[in-house]
């Protein structure tokens, strides 16, 4: 397997897909959508490409309260 760059998508045997976020010629880093992060040997992991680099990874962000709520709250008390 040759080095990859950070967000291009593979297909694992035995983790399904992930997205790569490390790769130099020592170690490989996989963030599977289904088991997490992975670190794989470069030179002996085998694995398929099936994306170009995609956008960075999003996760769903926090949703905070609104400081009308927390205005609201402060002047029931």
């Amino acid at each position: 397997m040759q080095v990859l760059d950070a967000g291009q998508t593979v297909r694992h045997t035995q983790y399904g897909v992930g997205t790569v976020t490390e790769s130099d010629n020592d170690r490989t880093t996989v963030e599977f959508d289904d088991h997490g992060m992975k670190k794989f040997v470069t030179s002996i992991w085998s694995a398929e490409v099936v994306g170009e680099i995609a956008g960075r990874p999003t996760r769903p962000k926090r949703r905070r309260k609104s400081s009308k709520t927390a205005i609201a709250k402060a002047a029931k008390n």
